[in-house]
């Protein structure tokens, strides 16, 4: 799917919970972005979520679901809520099913300092934090969800999937987003495969496939790590990461860690990839404990905007959408760097944080 820029249609899905409220402090920061920029940007909100499965018996509806594929990007609040399951006792979770039905294999999720935030480690080199979670978002592990079994209430399986087609793209999609940020960064890439091919056929197998599309990209360095290893790093030298592409479920582990080391879920965006679509949305929950008191930290789901920007210019909408995201972005670390504090460290709520960082960008 190609996009232009003259007329480019987002679909919102804000969710449950405190995504409501980061959505439309999102909504409003981007309003100023593309009024400036002269961006054609159109949204339309759509239902969907543990409540709307409460009133309709629905989580994301057919009808919710073909016109968020139809649109030429998604951008989600958060969804769930911990009173609302489905029968079996498992988590409404749209955001899922959108990744699993439309293929968006590449879990994108950043982790970068940013100046001003207070971070977890006292390291003078946490600064320097700047490294991409690379989460594969179909398979894995979560290949399970609505597969497990239990057997004569004695056990229960849940099976992980890793196949060759998927881990050539997800491997191909980290060089060359390591190529991308080295361009930016101005020094050489790495990608850095988090596995656990000591124990597992399954990741055994990962780690082969990836050495193989790693020969494609001789400019970029190629490593891999356990992800035990990974973890313990991730606190002991995190800035010498680059690109870390890693199966389902230890992104998903991974990413909340790596939240953790820049000042919390709050600071942490991401997108889930595909070769046709993209779901942008923070990498945070619902949070029921603040939900509806204005203290959600709306950063993450702003820096989420700005990767769905940076997208839609590299998908043809043009360059004036991707230098929007790059203004964004500074606007976020402006504000931050100026002496804007969230209400994670006892600051800001939600409207203050979206106005500070709308004030920093221009017109």
């Amino acid at each position: 799917m190609a996009v232009t820029g003259n007329a480019v249609r987002v679909a919102v899905l804000p969710g449950d919970g405190i995504g409501v409220e980061v959505t439309e402090a999102a909504l409003g920061v981007l309003g100023k972005l593309t009024r400036r920029h002269g961006l054609g940007l159109a949204t339309e909100t759509l239902p969907a979520g543990a409540f709307c499965y409460q009133a309709t018996g629905t989580a994301m509806s057919e009808e919710t679901f073909r016109r968020a594929e139809a649109a030429d990007a998604i951008l989600l609040g958060a969804m769930g809520w911990p009173g609302i399951r489905y029968p079996d006792g498992t988590e409404i979770a749209p955001q899922l099913d959108l990744r699993f039905r439309l293929g968006l294999y590449a879990g994108v999720r950043p982790i970068r300092a940013i100046p001003g935030v207070p971070l977890a480690l006292a390291h003078p080199r946490a600064q320097e934090i700047d490294l991409v979670i690379l989460r594969e978002s179909t398979e894995g592990l979560f290949w399970s969800r609505g597969r497990g079994e239990v057997i004569e209430d004695r056990e229960a399986r849940d099976t992980m999937v890793i196949t060759r087609a998927t881990t050539e793209r997800l491997s191909r999609f980290a060089f060359r987003l390591a190529e991308r940020r080295a361009q930016r960064r101005g020094r050489p890439g790495k990608v850095t495969l988090v596995d656990k091919a000591n124990v597992f056929t399954s990741m055994a197998f990962m780690r082969k496939v990836f050495s193989e599309v790693a020969q494609g990209f001789p400019g970029v360095a190629a490593d891999a790590h356990y992800v035990d290893a990974m973890a313990l790093d991730l606190v002991r030298r995190p800035w010498e990461f680059d690109v870390l592409p890693t199966e389902n479920m230890f992104g998903d582990i991974l990413s909340d860690l790596g939240a953790g080391l820049i000042g919390g879920m709050g600071y942490a965006p991401s997108a889930d990839i595909g070769d046709d679509h993209a779901v942008f949305q923070p990498s945070h929950g619902t949070a029921p404990d603040i939900a509806g008191k204005g203290l959600a930290n709306p950063t993450a789901t702003i820096l989420s905007a700005a990767l769905m920007l940076d997208w839609l210019g590299s998908r043809g909408a043009g360059q004036a959408w991707s230098d929007a995201a790059a203004e964004l972005d500074a606007a976020v670390d402006a504000a931050f760097a100026g002496g804007l504090v969230s209400a994670e460290f006892g600051g800001a709520g939600t409207a203050d944080v979206a106005r500070a960082i709308a004030d920093r960008i221009p017109g």
